[in-house]
């Protein structure tokens, strides 16, 4: 378990992300006006929680650093992952079970051209959606995969190393470069032949 944890956790927190994005394009709330202006409007969750959309990015870029950092930043980023959730999830609850008229206003003064307190006189409903509902438990997830990180960040194989310069003098101990090996040792400015004195 411990030997896929860092693969679980990238594609968790990845998975998150996206699910993030697709939410912020869908329907989220339905509001009846009404009087002379009544008719329907449907509201994404893009325009309810304008922070959806930005932060679920940012949680996709997350989770494919993730998969190359070594353990210092796994736990930054352990962090940074449980700070998102927290925050995406307390919107996304108040929207779910409050149905705040901030979260439709923006959508209702670009239909009717009216804007401040008067916009909560013109609404007569607002209803929500499983969306808002459903984007909450993708936030408990991501909590959940947050702490996961934390708790086996030390663990985790390091991968990164793969992306650090080999050490200084490497053909001594490892035998006959290869071509690739031999431009490494030349970005270094030593010497691919073995002599050991820098170009």
């Amino acid at each position: 378990m411990i030997a896929r944890a860092r693969l679980l956790a990238v594609v968790l927190v990845v998975a998150c992300g996206g699910l993030g994005v697709i939410s912020s394009t869908q329907t989220w709330l339905s509001v009846v006006l009404s009087g002379a202006a009544s008719h329907d409007l449907t509201v994404s969750g893009a325009a309810a929680v304008p922070v959806l959309a930005p932060l679920s990015l940012a949680v996709l870029a997350l989770g494919g650093a993730l998969s190359i950092v070594g353990t210092v930043l796994r736990y930054a980023f352990g962090v940074l992952t449980i700070l998102i959730a927290v925050a995406q999830g307390y919107l996304a609850a108040h929207v779910a079970f409050t149905h705040p008229v901030s979260a439709v206003a923006r959508t209702v003064t670009d239909a009717t051209g009216i804007a401040g307190d008067s916009v909560s006189g013109l609404i007569s409903s607002i209803t929500a959606n499983a969306w808002p509902v459903l984007t909450l438990a993708v936030w408990v997830l991501l909590l959940a995969v947050g702490v996961f990180i934390l708790a086996t960040a030390h663990r985790w194989n390091d991968s990164g190393r793969r992306y650090r310069a080999a050490p200084f003098g490497r053909h001594g101990a490892a035998g006959r470069l290869d071509a690739v090996d031999s431009w490494d040792e030349l970005s270094r400015g030593e010497d691919p032949t073995g002599s050991g004195e820098p170009r």
